[in-house]
């Protein structure tokens, strides 16, 4: 278990596990619930075995709202996209540190250029990368990205194995932000938060239909609060009033024949 740190908590929902018809919605939803950003993940089909988003969505999605974009980069060239999403609206950007190794610039370089384009740093590693790696470049980022899953997909199971690294980050760099990503819902944050992340990454237990993202939120918050930072549960993050609770529910099947009859009547 880490030494109580200061550093603040941060709850971030994947817009991955949204509803991707209704991002805007989608992301005013979990802003009023009590998120502190928007995890927004680009993948580019080659770094890893998934395609997602790329730039226009980012932009597009930023016409709708003025919340933090943590942008987290799956792709071969960490540098070849970071003008595009500092001009799209992001306001993290976050690279894999192996993927540096096809691109033009170092690591140094490519820190530097987030940093020119007037965004944050993060820097992540997958689950096979040694945490220690990281070690010569943490003066240069904001934040590092513990995965907690293999990087690709959404709905993959959390891996206990992966908070040493975290709990190694918080002993050793105590004032650092740490995120974790991959399979964090009310039932894994415990471990989580007491090997020291602070930045939590949340998909499914955010946005699962029927689920209240404020309670989710609240609970992974509480978590951090109660093991990570050390305090009691009168100094830690009340959980939502029973009347503040607004939960998604799926549409009828009764409700949708009859949007449909009117149509057809129409």
């Amino acid at each position: 278990v880490c030494v109580a740190h200061t550093r603040p908590v941060q709850i971030g929902p994947s817009l991955l596990a949204a509803d991707l018809a209704n991002l805007a919605g989608e992301s005013k939803r979990v802003i009023d619930a009590g998120a502190d950003y928007l995890h927004i993940d680009i993948m580019d089909g080659h770094f890893v075995p998934n395609l997602t988003w790329g730039a226009p969505v980012v932009a597009s999605l930023r016409k709708h709202s003025d919340a933090f974009f943590d942008c987290h980069l799956m792709v071969s060239k960490p540098s070849q996209w970071i003008d595009d999403i500092a001009k799209a609206g992001g306001n993290m950007y976050t690279f894999h540190l192996e993927a540096v190794a096809a691109d033009e610039l170092s690591v140094e370089e490519i820190c530097a250029a987030i940093r020119v384009a007037k965004m944050k740093v993060g820097i992540s590693i997958k689950p096979g990368t040694p945490v220690e790696e990281l070690a010569p470049y943490i003066a240069l980022v904001d934040l590092v990205l513990i995965m907690t899953v293999e990087p690709g997909f959404g709905g993959q199971s959390f891996m206990p194995q992966m908070m040493p690294k975290v709990l190694w980050l918080r002993t050793n760099y105590p004032g650092l932000d740490i995120q974790v990503d991959g399979g964090i819902s009310p039932a894994t944050i415990d471990e989580a938060a007491k090997a020291g992340a602070n930045s939590i990454v949340a998909g499914s237990a955010v946005f699962k239909p029927g689920q209240n993202p404020a309670v989710s939120i609240a609970v992974l918050r509480r978590s951090v609060e109660k093991y990570g930072q050390g305090k009691s549960e009168s100094q830690m993050t009340p959980m939502p009033a029973a009347d503040e609770l607004v939960i998604r529910r799926e549409p009828e099947f009764s409700e949708l024949a009859q949007h449909w009859q009117f149509l057809s009547l129409a």
